[in-house]
């Protein structure tokens, strides 16, 4: 187990949030919680528009935001990896009751968070979201052709949120 440290979180939508980090950076995930990428790929393939995470980058590591697609000013299907918007607004996750009030910006949040280290009484909810997302995986597969990235491009930038690497698929 990783030597236990904490992180105060003060940003747009958390103020003075406070969280451990138990496991070690990248490790000891829950069985069969297997994403494919990690925070940083995602970031640097293009996710969310490029919107997310851009007033809370003191919070994690530097080096995710090194080569991330970022947006600072909105979301822009152009930062995506496959140039299109897959994603719901946050009211709608909201009224869908899909956040919890420690990660206010939804299923990424949480997983940069238990990427680093926490582990939280949510964790088994967003695991089953996590494994419920792969059915778009299995359409993606179903309905194209291996390797083309103009088949179902909204379904695969969605997967890639949900950090399934659909470019290979």
């Amino acid at each position: 187990m990783a030597e236990q440290r904490w992180i105060t979180v003060n940003d747009r939508m958390q103020q003075g949030y406070r969280y451990a980090l138990t496991a070690p950076v990248g490790e000891d995930f829950a069985p069969g919680f297997a994403p494919q990428l990690t925070p940083a790929e995602m970031l640097e393939l293009g996710v969310f528009g490029g919107k997310y995470l851009t007033d809370c980058t003191a919070e994690f590591p530097a080096e995710w935001f090194a080569n991330a697609r970022l947006s600072p000013q909105r979301a822009d299907r152009k930062c995506n990896w496959f140039g299109v918007i897959a994603s719901q607004p946050l009211a709608e996750w909201r009224r869908k009751g899909w956040i919890h009030d420690d990660d206010p910006r939804g299923w990424f949040q949480w997983y940069c968070r238990y990427f680093m280290g926490r582990r939280h009484e949510d964790d088994a909810r967003q695991i089953v979201r996590w494994r419920a997302f792969a059915r778009h995986a299995a359409q993606v597969r179903l309905y194209c052709e291996p390797g083309d990235p103009f088949c179902r491009p909204r379904q695969r930038q969605a997967l890639l949120h949900w950090a399934y690497d659909s470019r290979v698929m």
